[in-house]
């Protein structure tokens, strides 16, 4: 079963966010704009599904992936970290000129 864990620089920049926003949690993009960045979103904020799979907290933010991503991630651990660029859309890093992005032990960079 994959795991979620986070550097030192994504639980600096949840800390950000979270002093912004109050409690968050993350739900991993499957979409086509933001393929592997998780999306952070204020708790209440976003709808998890009765289909999403609960991975972990990371800084103490839930961190839920849909069923069919973890069906093709469950045979790795997903690492969070912090890249320079804008988060997603409707991700509460955007605007703050570094964003969350999954890596994993098989796609490491």
């Amino acid at each position: 079963m994959s795991t979620v864990t986070a550097t030192p620089e994504a639980l600096d920049l949840l800390s950000e966010i979270v002093a912004d926003h109050g409690p968050v949690l993350f739900h991993q993009s499957g979409g086509c704009c933001d393929g592997s960045s998780p999306m952070c979103y204020p708790q209440g904020d976003f709808r998890v599904g009765d289909r999403d799979v609960k991975l972990g907290e990371i800084g103490g933010a839930p961190f839920y992936i849909s069923a069919s991503q973890h069906k093709a991630w469950k045979h790795t651990d997903l690492i969070i970290d912090v890249v320079p660029g804008r988060g997603g859309m409707f991700s509460l890093d955007n605007g703050r000129e570094k964003r969350f992005l999954t890596r994993s032990e098989i796609c490491s960079i």
